[in-house]
């Protein structure tokens, strides 16, 4: 693997990129009168990957990204995104008015409609008002701006609290190259590719193959790794395009590092920013047989509603970390796990340890910050062995917060 490149925060999110535009504004789609509407459009010959929910239960424009993507071999330019209405589960008006938006942007834009993704976001059953959605297209395309993220990015928020955006930078084979990313996404997460949907993009051309590759490789390890709730939802999308110059082959190690690394960061926003939660979770599983495994093993944790609802009590009850571990369907000899809770170290070879309590549960009330930083995880270390397979997970607590957003979403 190509050495490590620095990669540095930069402003601008998905318009970061050189030759990407975007836009976000207000259609009228949500009665809040929030922003609703956003638009991305790439670089000629810009070529997109994307992966998508696996629910059988899913809405009409996942369907038609997919297929999209798959006639027009990923060469894809612009994606339509509307928050408020998920046009999920709407019978045949969700396909038809999701290709009658695409067909008319693709007008306005002059492209062919294959060249237009569109994703839905909102409450499931609940099609797009159409006749808002269609006027707005015409100010939506004028306000495309090569600093048009931030708006963007606040347009495809629905129960969010904060946008969800990133940019960094690095040089490699003496050029810079810019990686960007917008997500939302706050209930309803527990992706196998949840309501979340993410966009990135770069400017260094990779072969549409390859590309297709690293994104998948990146969202295994970000996106399918995070829960909020376990639920899965109807629209999960996550569309990355790549445009520029090319970078060598022997290069691409060190672009798949950066994408990785927005992946990884929208991905523990969401997490984050779960709906009713304090504190982000971080699961980290090392010595497993597999990266697969220990992926898995960290995630059933974060899933637990028993941890996560520990951890929102700022309990250290580190049975319920095993116990979780020992359900999630990895293989591992019980007798060599060692767990920590931040620097509190609770069990040994399979045996527990005398430890502070109080300082422990003292760790856990500081994470609680009640502010969006990355460095207030709890962190949950799990050692179960001498394998090679390591892999982290992020969630969030569960308080009963959570039950108050879900218990009114649609009253």
């Amino acid at each position: 693997m190509a050495q490590s490149v620095c990669w540095s925060a930069v402003a601008g999110g998905v318009t970061a990129p050189v030759g990407f535009q975007a836009a976000g504004i207000t259609a009228g789609l949500k009665d809040s009168g929030k922003p609703d509407l956003a638009l991305l459009m790439a670089p000629h010959n810009a070529v997109c990957a994307g992966t998508f929910t696996t629910s059988v239960v899913r809405a009409a424009c996942v369907d038609l990204c997919a297929e999209r993507l798959q006639t027009s071999e990923g060469f894809c330019r612009a994606v339509l995104i509307n928050s408020g209405q998920a046009n999920a589960c709407t019978g045949d008006r969700g396909l038809i008015d999701s290709q009658r938006a695409t067909q008319v942007l693709a007008d306005r834009l002059g492209l062919s409609s294959d060249q237009v993704l569109i994703c839905s976001t909102g409450v499931i059953g609940v099609p797009i008002p159409m006749q808002l959605l269609l006027a707005g297209l015409d100010p939506l395309v004028e306000a495309l701006a090569v600093d048009g993220g931030s708006a963007a990015a606040k347009a495809i928020l629905t129960t969010d609290l904060v946008e969800k955006q990133i940019a960094v930078e690095a040089e490699i084979e003496g050029r810079i190259v810019r990686i960007g990313g917008m997500a939302k996404g706050s209930g309803m997460i527990h992706p196998d590719m949840a309501t979340m949907l993410g966009y990135l993009t770069c400017d260094a051309g990779v072969p549409s193959e390859a590309w297709q590759a690293m994104v998948r490789r990146a969202v295994q390890r970000s996106f399918n790794a995070i829960t909020v709730d376990g639920d899965t939802s109807t629209n999960d999308t996550f569309l990355a395009f790549t445009a520029g110059e090319p970078l060598p082959a022997d290069q691409l190690d060190r672009l798949e590092q950066g994408v990785t690394l927005v992946a990884q960061y929208l991905a523990r926003s969401i997490a984050r920013d779960g709906e009713g939660a304090t504190c982000l979770i971080e699961v980290l599983v090392e010595g497993a047989a597999s990266e697969a495994d220990a992926l898995q093993m960290a995630r059933t944790v974060c899933g637990s509603s028993l941890v996560k609802t520990a951890v929102h009590g700022r309990d250290p009850n580190w049975g319920r970390i095993v116990a979780a571990a020992g359900r999630s369907g990895v293989d591992f000899d019980a007798q060599a796990v060692s767990l920590w809770i931040g620097e509190h170290q609770l069990m040994v070879n399979g045996q527990p340890l005398g430890f502070d309590r109080e300082a422990a549960a003292t760790y856990l009330r500081a994470r609680a910050s009640g502010h969006y930083l990355d460095d207030d995880a709890v962190v949950i270390r799990l050692l179960v062995g001498s394998g090679p397979g390591q892999g982290r997970a992020w969630g969030c607590d569960l308080s009963d917060q959570y039950v108050r957003i879900n218990a009114d979403y649609t009253t």
